[in-house]
This record gives C-alpha cells, sequence and structure tokens, in this order.
C-alpha cells in the first residue's frame, strides 16, 4: 500500500510538472514570442491592418468590408452572408459566411433582379444613364465571406458619375481616384484586379473635403464630416 500510494504520488507530481512547464511554455512564452516577431516583422497587419482616416483616427480594416448609408460614398458588395437577423446584419456578422444557395434558387435570382435595379436606379444621374448590362456580377452578389472589401474596377467605375455628382466633384477627378487605388493582380496572374472600398472612400473624403474647403468661407467650420456606418 505504502509503494503503491509513493508510486501514484510521483505520477502525479511528474504529471503536475509536467502541466506546468508546457503551460508557461504554451501558453506564455509562445505567444509572446509569437507576438513579439509579429509586432516588429509585421506590425500593420498584426493589429488588424487598420486604416485611418486624414485625421488619424482608425476608421475600420482593411480587411474586412463595411456599409454606408449615403451615397454620396462609394458602395460595397451586398453583404446577405448567413443572412439577416437580430445578431447578423449587413456588414455586422458575428458570423461570415456565404448564401448557399444555388444558382437557379428562387430567393437568390430575386435578391440579385432586387439588387441589380437598385444599383441602376441608384447610378443613373443626369446625364449618365447605367444599362442593366453594365451592371457587374459582384455588384449584385456577396462574397464567400459576407465580408469582401473589395469590388471590381467595373463596379468602383459604375459608381464614379454618381460620386462625383454628390460630393460636386469632377468625374475625371473621381476616376482618377479609382485608378490610383485599384491595385493589380498579385505578383501579376494570381487573382483579379480590385479597388478596397474603404481605402477608396477615405481618400475620396480627403479630396471632397480639399474642393469643397476651397469653396466655403473660413470660418465656415470642418470642409467635410462623414460618418463610417
Amino acid at each position: 500500500m505504502t509503494n503503491s500510494a509513493a508510486n501514484t504520488g510521483r505520477v502525479l507530481w511528474a504529471g503536475l510538472r509536467a502541466l506546468l512547464v508546457l503551460t508557461v511554455i504554451c501558453g506564455v512564452l509562445y505567444p509572446l514570442a509569437v507576438t513579439g516577431i509579429a509586432q516588429v516583422a509585421f506590425p500593420a497587419q498584426a493589429n488588424g491592418s487598420e486604416i485611418k482616416d486624414g485625421s488619424g483616427k482608425v476608421v475600420g480594416s482593411k480587411l474586412i468590408g463595411q456599409t454606408y448609408e449615403d451615397l454620396r460614398w462609394f458602395q460595397p458588395r451586398p453583404s446577405r452572408g448567413l443572412g439577416a437577423n437580430t445578431v447578423n446584419t449587413r456588414y455586422g456578422l458575428i458570423l461570415s459566411g456565404a448564401t448557399n444557395r444555388s444558382g437557379d434558387n428562387a430567393e437568390l435570382i430575386q435578391w440579385v433582379k432586387e439588387a441589380k435595379a437598385a444599383v441602376v436606379r441608384d447610378n443613373s444621374v443626369k446625364g449618365h444613364a447605367v444599362k442593366p448590362s453594365d451592371v457587374p456580377a459582384d455588384a449584385v452578389t456577396s462574397s464567400g465571406s459576407g465580408l469582401d472589401p473589395h469590388i471590381s474596377p467595373e463596379y468602383a467605375g459604375l459608381q464614379v458619375h454618381r460620386v462625383a455628382e454628390r460630393n460636386h466633384l469632377a468625374v475625371a477627378r473621381v476616376e482618377k481616384l479609382v485608378a490610383d487605388h485599384t491595385d493589380d493582380r498579385l505578383l501579376g496572374f494570381i487573382g483579379e484586379p480590385r479597388v478596397n472600398v474603404l481605402e477608396l472612400n477615405v481618400a475620396l473624403a480627403a479630396l471632397a473635403g480639399r474642393q469643397e474647403g476651397r469653396t466655403r468661407d473660413s470660418t465656415a467650420g470642418s470642409p467635410l464630416t462623414h460618418q463610417w456606418s
């Protein structure tokens, strides 16, 4: 009995020491080392790929899409994801994911038709009518995650006239803004050209602010105020 109890005690003590050592190594030292390396080698990515506006305020992450209620801003892809309910709303998803509906699903077809009609309506301005055939696929469908921060250059270009009109900017200046914020394929052949909507809207805010500042009395206040929804 005595030997059995002693052997059991030694086994338990050995197990406890292993637990403590592994906890310190795997639960403390390793996370600290990885965090330290990430902060030194990849500080932007380690901190969430934050995007700041002209005042230095963090307005979001370049990895996660947002919604913009005001049509003066470039609009992102639709974000149905796992559907809308009390916890999953547009670009406010606790869980991300695709709609998981087939191409011939009646509900998906209706969503696409409604989205296309809205895109045509919202982006048709005086002297520039958008045709349904001009609407690209990413303007009417959500991404696999439902949180895609990018749109195609075609969808960004389709919105140029509306954005220019609502911000009192020349179309050419907004077109250049889109071109300057269009990222090419990775290494020239991976993926597709894309535009980060948040980065584009931050640049638009700065451009519109400068334009408005030139046309306002210096005592009129801040040239531009905006909210990121």
